[in-house]
C-alpha cells in the first residue's frame, strides 16, 4: 500500500479510515475532506465508498430521510449531490468524479402558472423540488449532471460530460447533452448493440 499511495497518501488513507469507523460506520471509506450538510436525512446505506471533496447535502421539506444510498455505492472525487424531497440511489452504483445531481432547482420553469419571473433575484425563487431515482449497477461518467425528476434505469452507463433531464431505461449507453440512449445491452446475444 506504501508504494501505490506514498507514505503522506498511506496517512491520509489511515486518517480517512478512523474518521470513517467513528462516525460512517456502516461505510466503507470516507475520504477527507468530506462536506455533509444535515447528516440527520441521509442514509448512507451499507459499504460507501468516496473520494476526495465529496459534498453532500439535504434541504428537507419535513424531518425524513430524503438522501438513500443503496449497498456497495462509490462516488469518486468532487461528487456533489443535493435533496430537498427525494435523491434515491441503488446498490452498485459506480460515479466517476465531479458528477452533480440535484433534486431541487430555484424557481420553476415548466411552463405553467408556477413559472418563475426571470426578473426575480434567482436566490430568491421559490425552491421547486422532483424526485431523482437511480437504480442499481448504474455507472456515470466525469462530469455527468442529473436534473430533477429524472429515473436511470438499472444497469445503465451515461457517458462523460452528459446531462441527464428525461428518464433512461434499464441497459442502455446514453451519451449528450440532453442524454440520449445510443446502444442498448442484448441479453440474447451478450452485446451492447447500436440503437
Amino acid at each position: 500500500m506504501l508504494e501505490r499511495y506514498g507514505f503522506i497518501g498511506f496517512v491520509k488513507l489511515f486518517l480517512a479510515y478512523i474518521h470513517t469507523k467513528l462516525f460512517y460506520r456502516k461505510s466503507r471509506l470516507i475520504r477527507l475532506p468530506f462536506d455533509v450538510r444535515n447528516k440527520s436525512n441521509i442514509d448512507f446505506g451499507d459499504q460507501l465508498t468516496t473520494g476526495i471533496g465529496c459534498r453532500i447535502e439535504t434541504f428537507p421539506e419535513n424531518k425524513k430521510n430524503v438522501l438513500k444510498f443503496g449497498k456497495n455505492v462509490q462516488l469518486n472525487d468532487y461528487v456533489h449531490i443535493t435533496a430537498m424531497n427525494s435523491v434515491t440511489i441503488g446498490d452498485n452504483v459506480l460515479m466517476a468524479s465531479k458528477i452533480f445531481i440535484s433534486d431541487c432547482t430555484h424557481g420553476s420553469y415548466s411552463g405553467d402558472s408556477n413559472d418563475s419571473n426571470p426578473n426575480s433575484i434567482p436566490i430568491d425563487r421559490p425552491l421547486s423540488s422532483k424526485p431523482i431515482i437511480i437504480e442499481d449497477n448504474v455507472w456515470l461518467g466525469e462530469f455527468v449532471s442529473v436534473l430533477p425528476g429524472v429515473t436511470i434505469g438499472k444497469g445503465t452507463i451515461v457517458g462523460a460530460n452528459s446531462v441527464v433531464s428525461k428518464d433512461l431505461p434499464k441497459y442502455v449507453i446514453a451519451v449528450g447533452s440532453p442524454a440520449k440512449p445510443i446502444k442498448r445491452f442484448n441479453f440474447s446475444t451478450q452485446r451492447w448493440e447500436k440503437i
